[in-house]
């Protein structure tokens, strides 16, 4: 089955920013070591364009990689008229770009309207001003709270990145952030736990042994607390962990709790916290668990994780999934006997 959404990632050369994070090596990630050129963006756009079916419901353009709204104005314009060109061509339905919340302003957000951009990703990561200073990331929690009130009054789509595990950060600074940043009320958030990117400053501190990544069992947990706050905000959450598609690979990482599929991990945990908080019972023989035909994989956890572990725990004769989907993806309907 064809997808209703397409993201046509165009990855801009880390040359807007002039801070080097502790945590970043954009070179590293993307892959993109030189300046693009307008004809290359035109050849990427125009080739996605090609592959995607005509029933597509949505397609969108992304310029992700480095500071976008820090780059040469006039490279921003060379770069965004190749894509608005498109939007006026009814070709795309919009335009997004991440950027660093020390990078907006009235300016810049004039700017983004004239040229079609729909949707702001601000990396904001911490709102602990202590964790933003150990990260070297060379903005502040109010630098963060004027952009996001700039955007808004720009009327943009807005979305915000938050990364659990950052040098100087815990559980409770990270939950504290995830709070705030549903009460700045974005219309989604990505939750990345950190990674040791091989060629970065956390790298070095690794290795001297001044910095402990989170790990996989860690970043799984605290993701799954961070997605459950931000659902029960009404919050949409894209993406959960770096994923091989957005140029990360285990030849890159050299620390850190990176997995293929850790989105999966994190929901599978999700339900089964779901599941353990309903089962208050000493003794029970059959447990019937009844979900979204989509969240099957997500209940089972990967290589039957779940389900082992409730047979184990609570020494069960039998586990009945069965299916409805009427049922939301993620919600469950726990029957006890």
């Amino acid at each position: 089955m064809a997808k209703d959404n397409y993201i046509i990632p165009i990855f801009v050369p880390h040359l807007g920013c002039p801070h080097d994070c502790v945590f970043c090596n954009q070179r590293e990630i993307t892959g993109v070591r030189t300046r693009l050129s307008q004809d290359e963006v035109i050849h990427k756009i125009d080739s996605y364009l090609a592959t995607i079916p005509k029933t597509a419901k949505k397609i969108e353009v992304a310029f992700y990689g480095g500071s976008f709204t820090g780059v040469d104005p006039k490279y921003q314009i060379e770069l965004l008229s190749v894509a608005k060109e498109r939007l006026v061509q009814g070709r795309i339905n919009g335009i997004r770009l991440s950027t660093r919340p020390d990078y907006i302003n009235n300016q810049i957000l004039l700017r983004l309207k004239e040229y079609g951009v729909s949707a702001i990703e601000l990396g904001v990561q911490s709102l602990r001003d202590e964790v933003l200073k150990a990260s070297t990331r060379g903005h502040s929690r109010s630098d963060v709270i004027k952009a996001v009130n700039l955007i808004r009054k720009y009327d943009f789509e807005l979305g915000l990145q938050i990364m659990p595990g950052l040098p100087a950060s815990n559980l409770e600074s990270d939950l504290a952030t995830a709070k705030e940043i549903i009460n700045l009320n974005p219309d989604f958030v990505r939750i990345y736990p950190t990674l040791v990117i091989k060629g970065t400053e956390l790298a070095e501190l690794y290795k001297a042994k001044k910095y402990t990544p989170l790990t996989l069992e860690d970043a799984v947990e605290i993701s799954s607390l961070l997605l459950e706050y931000f659902k029960e905000a009404g919050i949409k959450v894209i993406r959960i962990g770096l994923q091989p598609s957005e140029g990360v690979n285990n030849e890159q990482v050299v620390a850190g709790p990176f997995h293929s599929s850790f989105r999966q991990l994190v929901e599978s945990r999700l339900l089964l916290k779901k599941i353990e908080e309903k089962i208050k019972v000493d003794k029970i023989n059959r447990l019937v668990l009844i979900v979204n035909s989509k969240d099957m994989s997500n209940i089972r956890g990967q290589k039957n994780s779940n389900i082992n572990h409730l047979y184990d725990k609570y020494n069960l004769e039998e586990i009945d999934i069965k299916v409805n989907d009427n049922l939301a993806r993620g919600s469950l309907t726990i029957n006890i006997e």
